[in-house]
């Protein structure tokens, strides 16, 4: 398999190289350069599939030529087989039309969880054939932090950088990061939003005094969803909850709360692959740029509005580059001119080829902080069911699409859960009057100590701190 980046002037790589880049040196996506495509009869095989065996079935054809069938077998057996639930991402009922799938039943309670377990062993596979270090630099709104940092925390060949926005993220999803004791791994709470500290980590990658791509000391690596090996890990759950509700005879469609489109876009992958998928609904809190430009095409960043959804309180949407290139051709150099006038203005139209092919798929609704707490009490009250409040928006938009008709009565709506709801507790506690508690596997999380550098909002000082702690430091002639 051969992956090309969205901006067309970066190498194409294979499988291992992809994972181990990240972005790519032009500050493009890797994609495939085609989809691969199971026909009705490989789909109706993958039926009954333990999760482990569906997850490596689903990701062979895009690691061809880096992990054999068996290397890939034992890495989601071992990666899998350590969920709080044998069926790892449990598909529940809440009324005829809609479902929730589970996937917060990982070590951090999170969907992030799902990919970054997988990830974490990739690392550690490629660098041992290439006998080599990787510092990973990487933002996160709340939940990407801790699954990174739980997946690599004590590997040899890896360190890891996160940058949180102070103040923004649960004390529960801080916990998670920052008590956590192993020396490869350093948590920097930065002023500002989750923007400012994704910004400050694709300018790393470019930068010519940090990446050893660009003649710096640092081999750098991502673990946040513009790394293609962690959106391709959650295109299986995609498959899962499709193969349960009927798939290839039955489509079903899924509401997605997201904030970086990383998620939902591993649900278009799906749909590319020919999972029938009905549509892919796009549930956004008020920081709505991805409604506003999947509705109207105006994708403009406004300043971000912190919400009781921090995960999702983002106006910069970096996965949303590559729906952009797939529905508009794929021309590399005209999504380069178009994203290098979004990074100058914070402002673009989609174009009409763009936003005519990704309608075809997508839909997309917008939850402000009432409507957020209705759909957590209509949960509990029709289904006895406590969620979060990212999982509350996503139910809301599934709730608004078939009251609307925008889906039709017959088809399954599927809405992702993807945090557990003691992550949010004081959140859902406002809502519910009731204090979800944090189950047994996460142990004493409040009676230990936190570690973490508070740094200000400025590049530079990322940059300084990364710099002057990082271990991995590698000759300019290193091999790619």
């Amino acid at each position: 398999m051969e992956y090309v980046s969205t901006r067309a002037d970066a190498p194409t790589l294979d499988f291992e190289g992809v994972t181990l880049a990240g972005l790519a040196s032009d500050g493009g996506l890797y994609l495939p350069r085609e989809w691969p495509r199971f026909t009705p009869a490989d789909i109706e095989s993958l039926r009954g599939l333990p999760y482990h065996e569906l997850a490596a079935r689903v990701m062979q054809p895009f690691v061809e030529g880096s992990l054999s069938e068996a290397e890939l077998a034992e890495l989601c057996q071992s990666v899998y087989g350590d969920f709080g639930h044998k069926a790892v991402t449990p598909l529940v009922q809440l009324d005829e039309q809609h479902w929730l799938l589970e996937l917060f039943h990982g070590p951090t309670l999170a969907f992030k969880d799902v990919a970054l377990q997988l990830l974490g062993h990739l690392f550690e596979t490629f660098l041992a054939r290439r006998d080599q270090q990787l510092t990973i630099v990487g933002a996160t709104s709340g939940d990407t932090g801790s699954a990174a940092i739980n997946a690599v925390a004590g590997r040899e060949r890896v360190e890891i950088f996160m940058l949180h926005p102070e103040g923004r993220v649960s004390d529960v999803q801080r916990r998670q990061m920052t008590t956590v004791r192993a020396p490869n791994v350093h948590n920097l709470a930065i002023e500002g939003s989750f923007d400012d500290a994704q910004r400050h980590v694709k300018r790393m990658f470019g930068d010519p005094e940090v990446a050893l791509s660009r003649g710096g000391p640092l081999s750098l690596g991502a673990v946040n969803s513009i790394n293609w090996a962690r959106l391709m890990a959650q295109v299986v759950y995609y498959f899962y909850a499709g193969l349960q509700l009927g798939a290839p005879g039955r489509a079903a469609a899924y509401s997605v709360p997201t904030g970086n489109f990383g998620d939902v876009f591993a649900g278009y992958v799906a749909a590319q692959m020919g999972l029938p998928i009905e549509r892919l609904i796009v549930a956004t809190n008020v920081n709505d740029i991805l409604h506003r430009a999947l509705t109207n095409g105006d994708y403009s960043a406004g300043s971000v509005t912190p919400t009781i959804t921090p995960s999702m309180d983002i106006q910069v949407s970096s996965n949303f580059e590559r729906l952009l290139f797939d529905c508009g051709g794929r021309d590399g150099a005209a999504i380069a001119q178009q994203m290098r006038g979004f990074e100058e203005s914070r402002a673009m139209q989609l174009t009409n080829s763009q936003r005519e092919n990704a309608a075809r798929l997508f839909t997309s609704a917008s939850a402000d902080p009432q409507a957020t707490t209705s759909a957590l009490q209509w949960a509990y009250r029709s289904a006895g069911q406590v969620i979060d409040p990212h999982t509350a928006v996503g139910l809301h938009a599934s709730l608004e699409c078939a009251t609307h008709g925008l889906i039709a009565r017959g088809i399954p709506i599927v809405t992702l859960a993807t945090a557990h709801p003691a992550k949010f507790r004081d959140a859902v506690e406002r809502g519910l009057g009731i204090r979800p508690q944090l189950p047994p596997r996460v142990g004493d999380l409040f009676g230990r100590e936190e570690h973490f550098t508070a740094i200000s909002g400025d590049y530079e000082a990322a940059r300084a701190f990364v710099l002057e702690n990082a271990s991995g430091h590698q000759s300019a002639s290193a091999p790619a």
